[in-house]
């Protein structure tokens, strides 16, 4: 990494191409496998490589597998059903665990030591040591997200080699560890400072960071790099749909919420109808990460078909009202300018 950025891993955004686009400007890109299976995932990586991503960062997620409960997820389908008739079609009989977490996924550990990108990123959790020996065998630089100084102490005791510092600003979902655990929902740059403070490893701050001003400031308080990934979402390179692109630049950008009605877990999106369906929901009633996210694509689906283009996971952080619309190597280009005059 020859300049001090990181292209967040945004899955559903991210592409092969952004990522290749990134690493010609000098930055780490990335791409998120976290909903992918292992071979789709090797062939992720095979793209990125054959655009020309290197050094490339592959995001996996290492969250506790869901436990289902039936109970809630008839609870949760019955409470979705007028939704679904909204748009002439029925509710899931049943909803399954669609993304299986990279602890319990060998066939994914096995693609990436063979695979070797340069970096392999954890979001939601730790992988088991022995993944993480695996890995570091395999030559693999580890970064780990933390939301607060106890899950960044314990990246660095697990032997990640860095810390990604989230903070609440940040667009998609949030990395903590547990997500029904109390959350102090730090700010980036105050956490960025007190992880500076209290671990010996580079520190990568992420969240709301959308320009070169914001890339030095975090920088100022000690941070290593930068990582963006709102800023991205509207690049040509970019996956996100005509629909999301449109809302990042209205007034939707300015109201983003945190909710976890999409996917089951917390989660910055830009205003939406499913954002304001969810006001009021009780966390507690919400099924496990990622058995609601069946929930959740099946109803945005049955939104799409008819029409209606507000129902789906349009993650974006709080400063979506400064992104651009521009290719990826020239959103480097003028990150790099605003960074360095």
């Amino acid at each position: 990494m020859q300049v001090p950025i990181v292209q967040a891993p945004m899955a559903g955004v991210s592409s092969p191409a952004m990522a290749a686009a990134v690493c010609a400007a000098g930055g780490l890109g990335s791409i998120a496998v976290g909903a992918m299976s292992a071979e789709l995932a090797r062939d992720a990586i095979r793209a990125a490589r054959e655009a020309g991503a290197r050094p490339l960062n592959v995001n996996v997620f290492a969250h506790e597998p869901a436990k289902s409960d039936t109970r809630k997820e008839t609870a949760w389908l019955e409470r979705l059903a007028p939704e679904f008739e909204r748009f002439g079609m029925q509710a899931p009989s049943a909803l399954r665990e669609i993304y299986t977490s990279f602890l319990a996924d060998d066939a994914m550990l096995a693609v990436l030591v063979d695979t070797r990108p340069e970096v392999v990123s954890f979001h939601f959790g730790l992988p088991r040591r022995e993944q993480i020996e695996a890995l570091r065998a395999a030559g693999v630089v580890l970064f780990a997200t933390a939301t607060n100084i106890e899950e960044a102490r314990a990246i660095e005791s697990a032997g990640c080699d860095a810390i990604v510092a989230q903070g609440c600003e940040a667009g998609g979902h949030r990395g903590m560890f547990d997500p029904d655990a109390q959350d102090s929902r730090l700010g980036t740059f105050a956490l960025t400072r007190l992880v500076v403070r209290n671990s010996s490893l580079p520190v990568i701050a992420a969240g709301g960071i959308m320009d070169g001003a914001g890339i030095r400031a975090a920088l100022s308080l000690g941070a290593s790099a930068a990582q963006l990934g709102t800023a991205f979402i509207d690049t040509d390179e970019s996956l996100a749909s005509p629909a999301y692109r449109e809302r990042l630049h209205g007034d939707a950008a300015h109201r983003t919420r945190m909710t976890r009605v999409i996917s089951g877990r917390p989660a910055r999106c830009l205003e939406n109808d499913i954002v304001a369906w969810g006001e009021g929901v009780e966390d507690a009633d919400v099924p496990d990460y990622p058995i609601a996210y069946d929930a959740g694509k099946a109803l945005d689906a049955a939104a799409k078909a008819a029409g209606r283009t507000g129902y789906g996971a349009q993650w974006a952080g709080q400063g979506a009202p400064l992104a651009r619309t521009l290719p990826a190597s020239a959103l480097m280009r003028a990150l790099i300018d605003e960074l360095e005059n």
